[in-house]
């Protein structure tokens, strides 16, 4: 049997065993798992991206007249 690979915890960096042992993988224990749960619930995490073309740019504006 081969020794569990150690991985930093994502919240606080500690080297945590990635198994099926560890029952909060890939953190070290259920407070850092609840923290970070945490910060995505309160959208502390993001995602960069541009912002959507507004709606009034998609539509043909209307024929003029000549």
């Amino acid at each position: 049997m081969t020794a569990a690979r150690l991985v930093p915890c994502p919240a606080c960096k500690t080297p945590t065993p990635y198994s099926p042992q560890n029952r909060w993988r890939p953190f070290c224990s259920e407070r850092c798992r609840s923290l970070d749960l945490g910060a995505w619930a309160s959208e502390s995490y993001r995602v960069a991206a541009e912002a959507p073309p507004d709606a009034g740019d998609d539509t043909p504006s209307p024929p003029t007249r000549q």
